[in-house]
């Protein structure tokens, strides 16, 4: 392989990340997304509550 063509590999490859990274990272992902699902529940509470009411009001 030549230089240049071994030079383009790299930047293809990118970011290379140790285990402990990898694992910030997976536990930020986790964490992220129970809050999104905390939010939602919440959300489908609510609207769950409030009722029908929602539906109706005012044009």
């Amino acid at each position: 392989m030549s230089d240049r063509q071994h030079s383009h590999r790299q930047i293809i490859d990118g970011v290379v990340l140790t285990p402990a990274q990898k694992k910030s990272q997976r536990e930020r992902s986790v964490a992220i997304a129970l809050s999104l699902g905390v939010l939602v529940v919440l959300f489908f509470a609510v609207t769950m509550v409030k009722g029908a009411a929602v539906l109706v009001r005012p044009m």
